[in-house]
């Protein structure tokens, strides 16, 4: 008889995990206690509000607690570490960002690998960026900005909400390609970010839409561009920063459940299957468009593929942008 060794079981569980869509039913028993979604960054963000909105459903659907667990630290590194090494037994999962998965692990040594270490569930929701400057910066809109900034070199700065993440990238990318001089002021977070950039101690930030569009009313702040290729259904009269003089630039973040590699295929399935209706339902779709985040709610395989591409993508991004961490 052979002898299967435990390297070897856990590689057949994390092949099974990939398994066609819906060829296997519910694991027997799962969930029988509390289900844990560890979020890599603070609350307030939207992140955060994705990881929330989905533990109050699957609460709902599963019939047991599922409960948010914010773990911030090494932009997001420290969460995803956390998850990585946890049994995987479907009690622990990583609501991921793409930055934490497809950009931390190149400008950043990391203790995990976001292929070999993770199985992806399903991707719940992708968004681009809106820029935002103080109302301080006599612009009204990207080229305006760019002029301004121009004729004063190193004497402002831009903020994101941790090094390394999609607003800081963002943000790199757009200042080496308008060739701007500006200082980068990092976060732990999107909301501190914004707090400053409201009292003008920074004076742009590329954010979530969530973060920054209840904020454009009150005059402190005004959205000038938006990072998607065409024009956002929710700022309609925003333009685009690739139309503002910059064609071809483009950045859009996701969210996303996963869990630790070799998790069971009927928990993975199940999972799988319940995100995509919690996602597909009307309740869903407008909870995320207040976010600014357009729905998806994936296969594991379909997210495997995103995953596997962004990272390519990004970290070719990454490197062209000379990001390190900070």
């Amino acid at each position: 008889m052979a002898v299967v060794s435990r390297r070897q079981l856990i590689r057949i569980a994390a092949l099974g995990a990939w398994a066609p869509w819906g060829s296997l039913s519910a694991q027997p028993g799962w969930p029988s206690r509390p289900v844990r979604i560890v979020v890599p960054f603070a609350a307030g963000g939207n992140t955060d509000g994705i990881a929330r909105f989905m533990a109050e459903r699957l609460t709902q659907v599963l019939g047991q607690a599922v409960v948010v667990d914010n773990r911030v630290g090494a932009g997001g590194a420290l969460a995803a570490d956390f998850v990585a090494k946890a049994a995987p037994d479907g009690y622990t999962l990583l609501l991921a960002a793409m930055p934490v998965m497809a950009i931390l692990p190149v400008i950043s040594k990391v203790n995990f690998d976001p292929t070999r270490d993770f199985q992806p569930i399903s991707n719940i929701g992708s968004n681009p960026f809106v820029m935002g400057i103080h109302r301080s910066v006599p612009a009204t809109n990207v080229r305006e900005f760019v002029d301004f900034i121009a004729r004063h070199p190193g004497k402002y700065n831009y903020a994101s909400g941790g090094s390394g993440s999609v607003s800081h990238l963002s943000a790199a990318l757009f200042v080496k390609a308008a060739r701007l001089d500006m200082a980068h002021v990092s976060y732990k977070g999107g909301a501190p970010a914004v707090v400053d950039l409201l009292a003008g101690n920074v004076q742009m930030y590329f954010g979530n839409f969530s973060e920054l569009v209840p904020h454009a009313a009150g005059g402190q702040i005004r959205l000038i561009g938006v990072s998607s290729a065409a024009r956002s259904p929710q700022l309609p009269q925003v333009a685009t920063i690739a139309e503002s003089g910059f064609p071809g630039f483009q950045t859009v973040t996701w969210n996303g459940l996963l869990a630790p590699a070799a998790t069971p295929a009927p928990v993975v399935n199940r999972l799988a299957e319940v995100a995509r209706e919690i996602v597909a339902s009307d309740t869903a779709r407008s909870r995320l468009a207040q976010l600014g985040v357009d729905p998806i709610g994936n296969r594991p395989d379909e997210f495997v593929a995103t995953l596997r591409a962004d990272i390519a993508t990004w970290s070719d991004a990454a490197k062209a942008a000379n990001l390190r961490m900070e």
